[in-house]
């Protein structure tokens, strides 16, 4: 790709869109395009179709959607099916309208059965029961990578979907009701710490099992694809590698400074036992994550750290 092709970034102010616009900068792409919220609402088909046909991008990159945790997905299900599915549909038709040959869309691992075998393979999606505090996000994330895959077979588009596991690093959310487990745990351990508590309370019982991938690492996933010149299917985007609740609150303690002991909730869901990717598509192709655990919550620590009144 060359250095001054036009990107539009759709989401550039999320985490994962402000991260793919941080590494697209730092390897040189100076032609990107992003709209803020005020200035275009991803939900209003004629906005979004005008805005595609001035500016014709030749690549758009997708991480535009409403996003959350366990408690925000089951109580705002008809915001998470209608906002994805809205902004996916307008895009992706909009794109192929405007004449843009090159898409990619972030999907998320929820994707999958809830009872699916791990690791999770590509070929796993549509073969069995969703999670059900995630089904409505998980429906409309299904229909982004149905929409993409459909306007390839018909139309001759090159639209790539990519599903990153669990994703966390700068500009996440912290909030402690609606936003994801480990930005939920920095700053509960964060505020027990302030607090001189001596017991920090997860939600849960602390036994499924997740992966998480710094934000950085996926963005850097997603250019490398871009550069690759792929022009279909899915791609797992993770490390490979998952840890228990628990074992994910001990590492947050131990980087947060907070010496307290755990105590779990079990009236809270525990969602998904288990979501581990296979990411071995990705791999074969040369690219695989550096981050680890460790590093990347000490990364996101500091950044809450600027953010946080405490």
């Amino acid at each position: 790709m060359d250095k001054g092709t036009k990107i539009y970034i759709a989401g550039h102010r999320g985490m994962v869109g402000s991260a793919i616009e941080r590494r697209l900068s730092a390897v040189g792409y100076v032609n990107l395009v992003s709209r803020t919220h005020s200035e275009l609402d991803l939900t209003n088909q004629a906005a979004v179709a005008e805005f595609l046909l001035q500016e014709r991008p030749q690549y758009i990159i997708l991480a535009a959607g409403k996003v959350g945790g366990i408690h925000a997905n089951k109580t705002y299900r008809a915001d998470f099916i209608y906002q994805n599915i809205m902004i996916e549909a307008n895009i992706v038709h909009a794109a192929w309208q405007a004449g843009v040959k090159r898409l990619l869309f972030l999907g998320s691992s929820c994707i999958y059965p809830r009872d699916c075998p791990q690791p999770m393979k590509e070929e796993y999606l549509l073969t069995g029961p969703l999670e059900e505090t995630n089904e409505p996000y998980a429906i409309a994330k299904i229909a982004g990578i149905k929409l993409c895959e459909s306007y390839n077979r018909q139309f001759g588009a090159q639209y790539v979907s990519v599903m990153p596991t669990n994703l966390y690093g700068p500009n996440d959310h912290y909030d402690l009701n609606n936003s994801h487990v480990l930005p939920a745990l920095i700053r509960k351990a964060h505020e027990a710490k302030v607090r001189g508590d001596n017991e920090l309370v997860v939600w849960g019982s602390g036994k499924p099992m997740r992966e998480f991938l710094y934000v950085d690492d996926m963005a850097d996933a997603c250019v490398f694809l871009m550069e690759q010149g792929i022009s279909d299917g899915m791609f797992n985007i993770g490390t490979g590698k998952d840890v228990t609740i628990r074992e994910l609150a001990e590492t947050v303690m131990k980087v947060v400074g907070f010496h307290g002991k755990i105590v779990f909730d079990p009236r809270k869901p525990d969602g998904t036992p288990r979501k581990l990717l296979d990411v071995e598509r990705i791999r074969e192709l040369g690219w695989q994550a550096r981050t680890s655990l460790g590093e990347g919550i000490a990364k996101t620590y500091a950044d809450f750290l600027t953010k946080c009144d405490a």
